[in-house]
């Protein structure tokens, strides 16, 4: 008799996952609260190596958001560019390599450097990709400091504390 009264309570402990509601599907704005939790400062570094600039505009329009989460939920950004390989060319004022039809990603990751370096976003690009590529460091978009290789800067930045989130 006592197994059939705890019979119902059982089926009910192994149905209560199905009936737990999620915040998401209650409708609450999702938030990395648990990831953030007692973090002050979001230091990342964005390995940007991409070889073409509808990619690289997408990419941008993410970690502008990125900066707008953590400001949004209490933790300051200290966020760095780093571009190295094909992704220099797209960050260079110079435009005779592309074709026109890609110029519209063009102007999306000129306003894109701009927008966020008025927030503050620290941003370089690689001496060794700029050499390969014959990009002209006196091109390279305001903001946009050379650094003698990237490699050696992403190695520092993570020694530092940096996260590191690679994007190609």
């Amino acid at each position: 008799m006592k197994r059939m009264a705890v019979l119902p309570l059982l089926l009910a402990l192994a149905a209560w996952p199905m009936l737990a509601v999620s915040a998401a599907e209650a409708g609450a704005e999702p938030t990395d609260a648990k990831a953030l939790e007692g973090v002050e400062t979001g230091r990342v570094v964005f390995d940007l190596n991409n070889s073409d600039p509808e990619g690289l505009a997408l990419y941008l329009t993410v970690i502008r958001e990125t900066h707008e989460d953590f400001t949004d939920q209490g933790v300051e950004p200290d966020m760095i560019l780093a571009f190295r390989g094909l992704a220099v060319t797209m960050v260079s004022e110079d435009r005779e390599r592309f074709e026109l039809t890609q110029f519209e990603h063009l102007d999306a990751i000129e306003e894109h450097i701009a927008a966020l370096r008025e927030k503050g976003v620290r941003m370089e690009a690689c001496s060794v990709a700029t050499r390969l590529f014959g990009v002209d460091h006196g091109e390279l978009l305001p903001g946009i400091e050379p650094v003698r290789n990237t490699f050696v800067s992403l190695t520092g930045y993570q020694a530092q504390g940096y996260a590191v989130i690679p994007i190609y």
